[in-house]
């Protein structure tokens, strides 16, 4: 069912086995009641408390535990028109990042929409120039995708839409996976633009929608403090943060990703921009061992691992990996240096994260002061009643 389609008066009903409307974008499983009359996974419903009262529109999934995305609340006359709506919902997105944030004055690439912290739950939609990337975490919009395209066709007339379902969400959300092979398809090669950078990307494919555009921000702040500095970008992926800092007077630059293809990209965009890095093809932890005494010990450090902490069961130990490679890290750090580390997963509150880096630093034999607390750009808004709409979590670290 695609929302054009969608007949208002055969909409299914769902009521929650509460009176209690708690906060936050999503509904699980344990507090939605059984529905009376089948509903198909990814529809579009009516939600009703337990005494029956209205309370807004949701995307259902009895397949997932996250049984209910809320769309809106309060109106009934909301989602009437579902396609306007979408209309609606996602020009409110735009607006926010070409008039307010004004992006496009300094790159071709960003995120358009921000799932849960745009209030539209399980959709993501990055621009890379004239490519958008729509990446669906809910089957329900992916059951959506045509309405989606038709408003984003609307609002960036000649950019091209393509779909991308991250692995995780497949058996997440139980997709109906006969129509995957035809459904998705892959996009041309673009050159993207960042704070005076190019690079070539293919858009929808490798990590997440094909480029990261959360750290625009961060890369270029700490390309601003790596002048005469020895850099090493541990987990380099396609090259963000080395390459800004050679742009920014770096006096060397190393890049280290266990990823073969992110790091072929890496060199090519070295050669694109003229610019001198050494990339090496290693895991970071036996790298990191490499680098005794004295030499090639840097000034400043990136540390940015790929999301360690995948799930609760994960949970233990993903920490673990962190404390880890930070440890590390900050031994091989020269005294003085400066060291940024990040963590994209959602579920390490920020905390915990920081609570992990002074304990690296305890078993580095290292002093450390936190300089600055940093996250994901302000193309990527985030709730207050949804703690993991913050899931980059960075610090600025200083050493002894």
């Amino acid at each position: 069912m695609n929302a054009k389609g969608a007949d208002k008066g055969r909409r299914g009903i769902v009521r929650l086995a509460t009176d209690e409307l708690s906060s936050g974008p999503w509904v699980y499983g344990r507090h939605v009641a059984l529905p009376q009359e089948p509903i198909d996974d990814g529809s579009l419903v009516e939600v009703e408390d337990e005494s029956g009262r209205f309370l807004g529109h949701a995307l259902f999934n009895a397949a997932s535990d996250i049984r209910l995305r809320w769309l809106s609340r309060g109106r009934k006359t909301d989602l009437d028109r579902p396609r306007e709506f979408l209309l609606r919902r996602l020009k409110d997105a735009d607006t926010l990042r070409r008039r307010v944030l004004k992006l496009p004055d300094v790159t071709n690439v960003y995120r358009v929409v921000h799932a849960e912290g745009d209030d539209l739950p399980g959709l993501i939609v990055d621009r890379m120039n004239d490519i958008l990337v729509c990446e669906h975490h809910a089957l329900g919009f992916w059951m959506l995708r045509e309405d989606v395209q038709w408003a984003l066709e609307q609002l960036y007339p000649g950019c091209r839409v393509v779909h991308r379902i991250p692995p995780g969400a497949v058996d997440a959300e139980s997709y109906p996976r006969r129509e995957l092979d035809s459904a998705l398809e892959a996009s041309d090669e673009t050159v993207i633009e960042e704070h005076g950078l190019r690079y070539e990307v293919r858009p929808g494919a490798g990590h997440k929608t094909g480029w990261f555009c959360d750290q625009r921000e961060n890369r270029l702040a700490m390309a601003k403090l790596a002048a005469g500095r020895d850099v090493l970008d541990i987990c380099c992926n396609a090259g963000g943060f080395a390459l800004q800092a050679a742009r920014h007077g770096a006096r060397t630059v190393r890049g280290v990703d266990i990823d073969e293809v992110v790091l072929a990209r890496a060199k090519d965009a070295a050669r694109l921009n003229r610019l001198a890095v050494d990339f090496i093809h290693s895991d970071a932890f036996p790298y990191l061992r490499t680098l005794t005494g004295d030499t090639g010990r840097p000034g400043l450090v990136i540390v940015d691992p790929h999301k360690l902490i995948g799930s609760r069961t994960a949970f233990d130990s993903g920490l673990q990996k962190y404390l880890d490679l930070n440890a590390l890290a900050f031994q091989v750090a020269r005294p003085g240096a400066l060291v940024a580390s990040f963590s994209c997963s959602g579920l390490l509150q920020e905390s915990q994260f920081v609570g992990m880096l002074f304990q690296a630093a305890r078993r580095a034999g290292r002093d450390l002061r936190l300089l600055g607390a940093m996250g994901a750009g302000p193309d990527h808004p985030q709730r207050p009643d949804f703690a993991r709409s913050r899931y980059l979590k960075g610090a600025l670290l200083a050493l002894d």
